[in-house]
């Protein structure tokens, strides 16, 4: 795996996450990332363990890029958010297309948490993180259009 420094802007540890993802611990990685989403979003999310969509904002840039650079080192750039937001803009940010592109809907039938998604590298592209999937489109897309990604797409 490569390096990946572990900056946080609020001194946040990424080590536990690092470890998980080293240990192909996926399903539990994406638990605790999206409790680092929280911590990095301000009390009230911490407090609830799951953000509204108008906190994403407060995630400072260093902490959703140290987050995402984890999970894209440890799965070969096969999941991240910066992976989901690529192939998210590449289907015109149609969400059906995104969905069942990444294996999170298939027709009409949403995948069942936590037991239908695919917790290894035999996942789609992007399928991983979920972090928050489940509260609607809203947090998904603060996360993929996030200033974060600002200097990295162009």
């Amino acid at each position: 795996m490569v390096a990946v420094p572990l900056i946080s802007a609020l001194n946040i540890d990424y080590r536990p996450l690092q470890e998980l993802l080293l240990a192909g611990a996926w399903r539990e990685a994406d638990r605790l990332s999206l409790q680092l989403l929280c911590q990095a979003a301000g009390e009230g999310a911490r407090r609830r363990g799951w953000l509204y969509f108008s906190e994403v904002s407060r995630i400072p840039v260093e902490d959703l890029r140290t987050i995402d650079a984890l999970w894209r080192a440890a799965s070969g750039d096969r999941f991240g958010y910066s992976v989901q937001r690529q192939l998210w803009l590449g289907v015109n940010r149609n969400w059906e297309r995104f969905w069942s592109l990444i294996g999170w809907k298939q027709g009409y039938h949403w995948t069942r948490y936590p037991e239908e998604f695919t917790w290894d590298l035999s996942a789609p592209k992007g399928h991983l993180p979920l972090s928050n999937q489940l509260r609607g489109v809203r947090v998904l897309e603060e996360l993929l259009t996030h200033r974060a990604w600002e200097e990295l797409s162009g």
